[in-house]
């Protein structure tokens, strides 16, 4: 039986009080995380290979009907945003892509993943689901983890959200997870993004399918992450908010209900916020992130296009001379919600903004200020071999 049977038979309501009475000092008093991991934080940066999506999700950034700039990174122009990373010290890399089988195919990340093999000891993916036949020849080649976050459990909520694509299928989305497990991938990461529905009872339903992946795909390590929305192309509004303390409550309550499992802490949030949460559960944090394709090195840059209907569209001279003001977020420059038709030359559009802009080594530095240890490697296949 698969985790949709089980989810459509929760009583999430009635669950809502009981799973989320944990505080602060039960988490300190249980030391659950020191038990567990030690005093360490394992460090990864995400990878974005691709922009391009078939999808139209409200709130992302890459949804298809954004006039926004876009580029699929080519299998040396990935091996050089990695180089890059690992010259700033990460071992640990997830690779990114909107989906869209005709610019991100299973060859072309199999490509992807072999040839930073060699580089990069542990490579993680979060891409468009696939079948578990297609997941394989990519652990063939190299990968070991696979990331897919529901968004929602709320059907309705997910239904509204999706509104075109093959992101459509909630359940199949939600099976994602047991299909990477059958084609031998040894990390699974799960997740909510809050800001969709009733964070309550998405935290519910996060807890629910984290429980039955530790029992049915225990031979896999399970990390969850607990993302909040983010400004992004489009200018979607959250449609519920999360407060800092109720997240803080969150991380104590899953830190509690699930000992052994990895709790991701993304750019997200702000660098005061994520230095905080790190004694209170954080296992993994990521670190001088970029969302958009290229942002490490420049790669792709000569490629910048616009997608409409799956054709590219190449850009006039006057687009490429606009102003600078989307992308990289544009943290430093404004916000990635002005108008997609600017920053047209400088580089292609990131999935969202990011809170934390510190360097890898200042994260770093700050995590042994707190008495920690920053791992860049935690994994080899030599270990395995």
């Amino acid at each position: 039986m698969s985790f949709v049977a089980e989810f459509n038979a929760l009583p999430l309501e009635a669950l809502r009080k009981r799973s989320l009475s944990a505080t602060t000092a039960d988490v300190r008093e249980a030391l659950v995380t020191q038990q567990r991991f030690g005093k360490v934080i394992r460090l990864f940066a995400p990878l974005y290979v691709s922009n391009e999506c078939i999808n139209n999700c409200r709130y992302c950034g890459f949804s298809r009907d954004n006039p926004i700039l876009r580029v699929t990174l080519t299998v040396d122009e990935v091996l050089r945003e990695a180089r890059a990373l690992k010259e700033h010290g990460f071992r640990n890399v997830l690779l990114v892509a909107g989906e869209h089988p005709k610019f991100v195919s299973k060859e072309y990340l199999t490509d992807c993943v072999r040839a930073l093999h060699d580089e990069i000891p542990s490579i993680s993916l979060e891409v468009g689901p696939m079948e578990t036949g297609d997941y394989r020849p990519i652990v063939l080649a190299g990968a070991d983890g696979l990331v897919v976050y529901q968004e929602t459990y709320d059907r309705a909520v997910y239904a509204e959200m999706h509104a075109a694509g093959p992101k459509r299928n909630f359940e199949w989305r939600m099976e994602t997870p047991e299909r990477a497990y059958a084609a031998s991938f040894r990390r699974l990461g799960i997740g909510a993004l809050f800001g969709l529905a009733d964070w309550r009872l998405e935290a519910l339903a996060v807890a629910a399918h984290a429980d039955y992946l530790l029992r049915n795909c225990w031979k896999a390590q399970l990390t969850i992450s607990l993302p909040r929305l983010r400004p992004c192309a489009g200018e979607f509004e959250p449609l519920t908010h999360m407060t800092d303390r109720e997240l803080v409550q969150l991380v104590c309550a899953f830190r509690l209900m699930f000992p052994d499992a990895g709790l991701v802490l993304s750019t997200r949030e702000p660098a005061k916020l994520r230095d905080g949460l790190i004694p209170l559960g954080i296992t993994l944090m990521s670190a001088g992130s970029h969302t958009e394709p290229g942002g490490y090195t420049s790669a792709g840059k000569e490629h910048l296009h616009q997608t409409v209907r799956g054709r590219i569209v190449e850009l006039g001279a006057s687009e490429w001379a606009a102003p600078s003001s989307v992308g990289r977020a544009s943290s430093r420059a404004g916000s990635s919600a002005a108008s997609p038709h600017q920053n047209l030359a400088t580089h292609a559009t990131g999935q969202f903004d990011i809170a934390d802009e510190r360097s890898p080594r200042e994260v770093a530095d700050r995590i042994r200020r707190l008495g920690y240890e920053p791992v860049w490697k935690d994994w080899d296949a030599a270990l395995t071999a």
